[in-house]
């Protein structure tokens, strides 16, 4: 079986998962087609992503005038099926988050991924994220009468499911697929119930290389990690407010913010104003490598998020014997229990944050380390990425 991947930007750092799902595909006798809109000229840090990048290829990367030929092309040899997408394209735009020219734009790109596609001679069509990807697929589906499915990660697809057309793209499909079982809720409550067994749940997966490593044993220093990027909805500048109370109140501790992104200057500002330079620092982008090892050097993983799907960072950590505190929201409370393989916090709630990782700072390590061989068995049973893959490969074949 062949199957075309769509994807907006890949490889990406924060999108090591999707990487993980197509090679276990592969590993299964599935052949994958990568193909992306943007991500050609990104600077990759990790081994697996720079040969990732060779795979892919790159919708943008030739700019308008092949785009253009490939739509003219398209309209000349299937005029009707290009016409249907046009229409289709027209209707996307109406009461949607972004004008018509983006989803004019989304059928050009289409038609190349198409052309791409039917040269691989592609079976099915999958994309990840309820964003643009799943509509230009959904475009190469009308255009190629070829079946598609995609990925919802959350949380945008739940935070503008109408503007997205969360909906039409789910009736269209040939099934849909959510990360957790919160993640299918939110995707019920927007189509009609005779659309609910088209909703499929596949776990992002872990690979066994990751986590079978020398067994380390959790240091005596308090040290707490926080991976991801640094944005508004992962909860950093909240944490940065817990810190300085733990500061405050005599707290020995050490904090590692594992990532970069939009909100560094925020981060680093409020750090400095807090005269918290000595306790928290931050790394920038790293590799993967160096994610495992800054979580292995690591009491605690840390992850205040107020809008999320299911973090992958969490399944790491876990899988690492490491316990996690998290937020009670989304997918996450169906990993972490809290008091047996983590702590749950409310999300938002500085004085909670604070007062929960003081509790696991305060935590004797014999305890800390049965809560990891909890947190592991969790995982491991129910994250295994080749597990995961075989059920996804299963709704393709079906």
């Amino acid at each position: 079986m062949r199957v075309t991947y769509i994807i907006n930007q890949y490889p990406k750092v924060s999108h090591t998962f999707i990487r993980r799902e197509i090679l276990a595909l592969e590993r299964l006798g599935i052949e994958v087609q990568r193909i992306a809109m943007r991500g050609w000229d990104e600077k990759q840090i990790d081994i697996d992503d720079i040969n990732e990048q060779v795979k892919t290829q790159y919708v943008l990367k030739d700019g308008a005038f092949l785009l253009l030929f490939s739509a003219l092309k398209v309209w000349l040899t299937k005029p009707f099926a290009f016409i249907t997408a046009l229409k289709l394209a027209v209707k996307m735009s109406f009461k949607a988050d972004r004008p018509l020219i983006y989803h004019l734009i989304y059928l050009l790109e289409a038609c190349q991924a198409l052309s791409w596609s039917q040269q691989f001679k592609s079976t099915h069509i999958h994309a990840h994220f309820g964003t643009n990807p799943s509509e230009v697929a959904m475009l190469m589906s009308v255009l190629g009468n070829v079946p598609y499915s995609f990925t919802v990660h959350g949380p945008e697809e739940f935070d503008r499911p109408q503007f997205l057309k969360v909906s039409e793209k789910i009736h269209r499909s040939k099934f849909v697929v959510a990360i957790s079982s919160f993640g299918k809720s939110q995707l019920q409550r927007w189509v009609d119930f005779s659309q609910w067994q088209k909703i499929k749940i596949v776990h992002c997966g872990l690979e066994s290389s990751f986590y079978q490593v020398d067994s380390t044993a959790l240091p005596v220093k308090p040290k707490l990690v926080c991976v991801g990027r640094l944005c508004e909805q992962k909860g950093q500048l909240l944490l940065i407010e817990a810190a300085k109370k733990l500061a405050d109140a005599n707290v020995d501790f050490e904090l590692v913010l594992a990532g970069d992104g939009e909100m560094r200057q925020q981060v680093e500002v409020l750090i400095s104003q807090y005269a918290l330079q000595d306790r928290v620092t931050i790394t920038g982008w790293i590799s993967s490598e160096a994610v495992r090892q800054h979580i292995l050097n690591s009491q605690v993983l840390v992850l205040p998020s107020f809008a999320e799907g299911l973090p992958v960072v969490i399944m790491e950590a876990m899988s690492l014997k490491r316990p996690v505190i998290s937020t009670y929201i989304a997918g996450i409370p169906e990993l972490i229990k809290h008091g047996e393989n983590g702590w749950l916090c409310v999300a938002g709630d500085v004085e909670d944050l604070s007062q929960t990782i003081q509790h696991a700072l305060s935590t004797p390590l014999e305890k800390l380390q049965e809560m990891g061989s909890a947190a592991y068995a969790s995982v491991i049973a129910r994250h295994n990425v080749d597990v995961e893959a075989a059920k996804l490969a299963s709704h393709f074949r079906q």
